[in-house]
């Protein structure tokens, strides 16, 4: 398989390579879903918690008597009832740690970059070599490529030291090495630009990770 090869500029300057073994397996929507739950909820810290009656402070005497106030009847100021009482049912802290075998990682990874190459999503460029850390510079880079007003990711083989600090400031834009991408950043990103050496140094990773579970 084959896809344009686009220099910054975004002019075509030949052809990359594109293993088709990444880039065209069957997309299952619904397994696509299922890891996204996955990976938003291990994003999630869990830390959320209400005090219950037994830890807000106060309490220890009875506010009124029983009888002949013409009030309610009261035993605490720490119930749910009162102002600055106990809360019932509220979040305790928990983990919402999901299980996903490492397989399945993978199927979803490869899944998703599929999906995005089928809707015309990824982009191939030489490099992203620019001559100085300006954002200018990059915002040149996403309109040469029509990818303008899009969330987009780009995917290199090692870090590039001028362009993230030229996208520090820059929400709409994201980047990873190839070898630490997941099926997460894919889906949520509107295109996603690999530069030829992180399409060469995917195939590799995912290649060495074929032949490692073979000899398991």
């Amino acid at each position: 398989m084959e896809t344009k090869l686009l220099n910054l500029s975004g002019q075509e300057v030949g052809k990359c390579e594109i293993p088709q073994e990444i880039f065209s397996r069957k997309v299952d929507a619904h397994f696509l879903h299922e890891i996204v739950k996955y990976y938003l909820a291990n994003k999630r810290r869990g830390t959320a918690c209400a005090k219950k009656r037994n830890e807000v402070s106060g309490g220890g005497k009875k506010p009124w008597k029983q009888k002949g106030t013409g009030r309610a009847r009261a035993g605490s100021n720490r119930s749910p009832l009162w102002r600055k009482g106990g809360v019932v049912f509220g979040p305790r802290p928990h983990s919402f740690k999901i299980d996903m075998p490492k397989t399945k990682r993978k199927t979803a990874l490869l899944e998703s970059l599929s999906s995005k190459y089928f809707d015309g999503a990824i982009l191939a460029i030489e490099n992203l070599d620019i001559t100085e850390a300006k954002t200018k510079q990059v915002r040149e880079i996403l309109k040469a490529l029509k990818v303008e007003c899009k969330k987009v990711l780009f995917v290199m083989d090692k870090p590039n030291d001028k362009f993230t600090l030229a996208s520090k400031n820059m929400k709409e834009i994201s980047w990873t090495l190839a070898r630490n991408i997941n099926a997460y950043e894919i889906l949520r990103a509107r295109a996603i630009i690999f530069t030829a050496a992180g399409i060469k140094d995917l195939a590799e990773f995912l290649g060495n990770e074929k032949q490692e579970d073979k000899k398991v």
